[in-house]
């Protein structure tokens, strides 16, 4: 893929994810759990960078070959992920991470959604990956107000 996107010259989202997703959910042994993600990134970006890819955004891929715990615990330290220097996207939208905490259903998970997508912006999080796009705007539009 990287030899793919620096020879077209395009922007990449780099997601962290084990295995494939048929076989993920059994590949979620951490030691450190965001340790073991930034050095999944850092591998890779010194790779892109390497082939010349410029424009990286980083996805720590939540619900990717993760608990529901290690979600949370993710989120939590997601400010760690800053130390990549690079912009942080975050998808978290209607995801069993939510409504499996709930005991609710995805189509029953947007005020959830809203919730993590503040804690995600408080956290560094400068893109939301979102199903429901003007709730995701009013919720960064009352982020920004604390910026004024």
């Amino acid at each position: 893929m990287f030899e793919t996107v620096a020879k077209l010259n395009v922007p990449y989202i780099m997601m962290h994810m084990r295995g494939t997703p048929k076989s993920m959910q059994q590949q979620t042994h951490y030691d450190d759990l965001v340790k073991d993600i930034l050095f999944y990134f850092s591998e890779r970006i010194e790779k892109a960078r390497a082939l010349g890819i410029v424009d990286l955004v980083i996805d720590p891929g939540f619900g990717f070959a993760k608990t529901l715990e290690q979600n949370y615990e993710l989120l939590n330290k997601l400010e760690l992920l800053k130390l990549t220097d690079l912009p942080l996207l975050v998808g978290m939208s209607r995801k069993s991470m939510i409504y499996k905490a709930l005991g609710s259903s995805a189509e029953k998970a947007l005020n959830g959604t809203t919730v993590l997508n503040t804690i995600a912006l408080q956290k560094g999080a400068e893109i939301l990956r979102v199903h429901d796009v003007k709730e995701a705007v009013e919720c960064v539009k009352l982020y920004n107000m604390l910026s004024c």
